[in-house]
Formats: structure tokens, C-alpha cells, sequence
């Protein structure tokens, strides 16, 4: 059962990275909205399995930082050697698809130099990124864990500034692509699902800090352990 789960976790989080990859670079979008392309060859592309690694580098490394604030011991030391190789595997990885962009996608930098003012985006992502081994080196999990969260928003910020209005852009013919006005639902769903957010989040927010609450610190091997 543990391998089917680290099995079904490592491939939400690869083809994660594959979705976006294809989103960015886009995908065959035809008449009425249809896909044109290949299932399978179409989103398995070279820029999305690099894009797919990346994005499971960064979740192993989180995912690493977020154990050792919870775990000591055998398991605190194992998962310190194991965090040290999540983190170059994701700095060769990010660098690796980083460089891909810049050079194989064009335009990927057009809507920032139209804005300037959004370069500190991918400045902010640098910065992040960079702060997480200083910060593992010093012991200091909890701030490195936030600047691994912070790491993913500044990205997919990078990703949303770079297409907007743009949700998912069409490789056969700009028309064709699907925006955030030929997609926008009905003023009144917006406003019923406005309502629901309204409501949901603070119960959300709740439910959160209850868990935090319960399972806050380290994690105390007893008798009753399992």
C-alpha cells in the first residue's frame, strides 16, 4: 500500500507540472473550443516532462522540510540527507527549465517588458529560491517552509502575468484560444459562487487552525505509536 501511494502522489505532482508546461506553451485548440492534437504525444512533450520534474523536485522539498519539522531522530537524520539531494535536484532542474524557456518559447517575456513594473516577479522567484538551501543550512525549517510556498506562487504568478487575459492559448490560431472573457460564467454564478467563498473560507480558515492546534510540534513516538 505505501508504494501505491508514494506511486499516485509522485504522478499527480509530475503531471501537474505537465499541465502547466502545456498550458504555457499551448496546446491544439480548433474550432469551438476542440482539441486537434494527440493525446498522449501532444502532452508529453519534451518542455513538459523537464516542467513535470521541476515541479516534482519542488514538492520533494517542501515535502522534505515540512517532515523534518516534525520528525527527529533516525528519521529527522534521514530525511536531512534526503532533503540535500531534493534541493540540487530541484536547483538543476529549475535551472534546466528555466533556460528552456527563455529560449525555446517565444515571446515568454513580452507582457513583462511591456510592464516592467512585473519584473519583480521572477525577481521575487529568484530570491525565493535562493533562500531555501541558506535557510536549511541554518536549521530554520519553518521560515525555509514558507519560502518554499512562497517559491511556488511567485511561479505560477510568472505563469498567469505571461498569458493573461489568456487561460489556455490555442497553437492552431489565436482565436481559438480560450480567455477569461469567452470562459467567464454568468454575473449570477459569480455572485452565488461569491457567496459560497463568503462563507466557506472562514469555516475553511477554522478548520485549519484546529489542525494546526492538534498536530502542532514535533511528533512523540509512544506505546500507542503506529
Amino acid at each position: 500500500m505505501g508504494y501505491v501511494y508514494f506511486l499516485s502522489n509522485l504522478l499527480i505532482s509530475f503531471l501537474l507540472g505537465v499541465v502547466l508546461a502545456n498550458i504555457l506553451q499551448g496546446i491544439e485548440l480548433g474550432e469551438n473550443y476542440s482539441y486537434k492534437g494527440d493525446v498522449l504525444l501532444s502532452f508529453l512533450n519534451p518542455y513538459a516532462i523537464l516542467v513535470g520534474l521541476t515541479t516534482v523536485s519542488l514538492f520533494l522539498t517542501q515535502g522534505a522540510i515540512f517532515l523534518l519539522l516534525k520528525t527527529e531522530g533516525r528519521l529527522f537524520d534521514r530525511l536531512s540527507f534526503l532533503l540535500k539531494r531534493g534541493m540540487i535536484f530541484f536547483i538543476i532542474s529549475f535551472a534546466g527549465t528555466s533556460l528552456y524557456t527563455l529560449v525555446f518559447l517565444p515571446g515568454v517575456t513580452d507582457k513583462f517588458k511591456e510592464y516592467p513594473v512585473s519584473f519583480i516577479i521572477p525577481v521575487l522567484a529568484f530570491l525565493a529560491v535562493a533562500n531555501i538551501p541558506r535557510l536549511v543550512s541554518k536549521k530554520k525549517y519553518g521560515v525555509a517552509l514558507i519560502f518554499s510556498s512562497l517559491t511556488m506562487a511567485f511561479l505560477l504568478m510568472l505563469v498567469a502575468v505571461q498569458l493573461y487575459p489568456v487561460l489556455l492559448p490555442s497553437t492552431i490560431d489565436p482565436d481559438y484560444s480560450i480567455t477569461i472573457y469567452n470562459a467567464a460564467s454568468s454575473q449570477k454564478s459569480l455572485g452565488i459562487m461569491l457567496t459560497i467563498v463568503l462563507i466557506g473560507a472562514p469555516l475553511l480558515a477554522g478548520y485549519f487552525l484546529f489542525l494546526y492546534k492538534t498536530f502542532h510540534g514535533k511528533v512523540q513516538l509512544d506505546d500507542t505509536s503506529y
